[in-house]
């Protein structure tokens, strides 16, 4: 009888990871709190020259976890391909007829905690269907950084968190509460298969497919939580492996220290006025009263002809992504980082009226609504 297929299946795109490989999958196999043979793990090698593949085929006799691994070449690689590759390997193994199948993304740099999976697990189980994660580099490698990169982190952080809070508070997920989050990033994403599936899978380009693909997730009336509790160790390196990921970031913002923060960190009123804008845009969907007032476009100066389209998307998601797109005063205008500690401070301040307004309206918010049904699933 052959064997049963994992219903868990992490999948790691790999490319040059010889020096890091190992303690990445020591650290997968360390995994607690799961019951045997429902783990596995699919390695995507992409034009790797530099011996890992020799590497993952020593080690494989030493774990137990299964594994599967393809080595490719591929003139056209690129992060969101391979990361694709290794997310569908590790849908096409779970196979559709399991039941509660997860696919877990990490990199091959990076070193998971020993319950990040049964954290990542527990959060679908609360009625999730993806988790996004959260990293902290190295610790060795960040010592070797600048301080005002440090220094920098760590106003991004504070201002970003009061921003999350007070959107959380305008606009609250049921199925993301605060305290929650907002990063996004392929070291640490989980997602089931169904809602994996159903949105097409990993988009395959080439920058920013994990900030893409939860972006989608949310359009099509999928919940993601942001989880606070699950974290993952990065790599604090400067040459990376992926052009535009951690280590492009890291090297950027020391070469240019005043580069403009993530888009999101907006001053405080306009950050407010998009949560109320999306709040708004959202109940009137629930209501069916999208249609029947043009108040909210008159509002943002969304021209009719795109008014009407956007009252006949059948999501609010889709809706309110589209309302943003178009609309001239939802253009994002990310703040410069020295501007950051005046704009705590201001953020701080705004939190108090925010926190008691908030309090007695969000407790009126109906019953979370069930699960969207696709109509039409495609294997990715």
């Amino acid at each position: 009888m052959p064997p049963l297929s994992p219903s868990t299946v992490i999948a790691i795109p790999v490319r040059n990871e010889a020096e890091r490989i190992e303690a990445c999958l020591r650290a997968i196999d360390a995994q607690t709190g799961l019951a045997s043979g429902s783990l596995g793990l699919v390695l995507f090698l992409n034009n790797c020259t530099d011996g890992t593949q020799a590497l993952v085929e020593a080690l494989r006799p030493s774990l137990s976890v299964p594994l599967r691994v393809t080595h490719v070449e591929f003139a056209g690689a690129h992060a969101g391909w391979a990361r694709r590759e290794a997310m569908n390997a590790a849908a096409e193994w779970i196979g559709p007829q399991a039941t509660g199948g997860t696919i877990l993304s990490t990199d091959a740099d990076s070193r998971v905690p020993p319950d990040w999976v049964a954290r990542n697990l527990a959060a679908l189980r609360a009625g999730a269907d993806a988790v996004a994660g959260r990293i902290e580099l190295d610790a060795d490698e960040a010592a070797l950084l600048p301080p005002s990169l440090h220094t920098r982190g760590r106003l991004e952080d504070a201002y970003s968190a009061l921003l999350t809070e007070a959107e959380a508070r305008i606009d609250p997920d049921p199925y993301d509460p605060w305290p929650c989050h907002r990063t996004t990033i392929g070291a640490t994403l989980a997602v089931t298969r169904d809602a994996y599936v159903a949105v097409g899978g990993m988009p395959a380009i080439a920058l920013g497919e994990d900030g893409a693909f939860v972006a989608v997730l949310l359009r099509q009336g999928f919940h993601v939580r942001h989880a606070p509790d699950v974290v993952v160790t990065v790599s604090g390196r400067l040459v990376g492996r992926a052009p535009g990921g951690v280590a492009d970031t890291i090297r950027a913002r020391c070469e240019k220290p005043d580069s403009l923060c993530d888009a999101r960190l907006e001053s405080v009123p306009r950050a407010v006025f998009r949560y109320l804008c999306r709040r708004r845009l959202r109940r009137l969907h629930a209501d069916g009263r999208l249609a029947e007032t043009r108040a909210w476009a008159r509002l943002l100066r969304i021209p009719e002809v795109d008014a009407v389209r956007i009252a006949a998307l059948p999501l609010p998601g889709l809706a309110i992504a589209e309302a943003e797109r178009v609309s001239p005063r939802l253009v994002y205008r990310p703040l410069g980082p020295f501007a950051l500690p005046r704009h705590i401070r201001v953020a701080t301040l705004a939190l108090v009226p925010i926190r008691a307004l908030t309090h007695l309206a969000n407790r009126r918010i109906a019953v979370p609504p069930q699960r969207p049904v696709a109509t039409a699933l495609e294997t990715p």
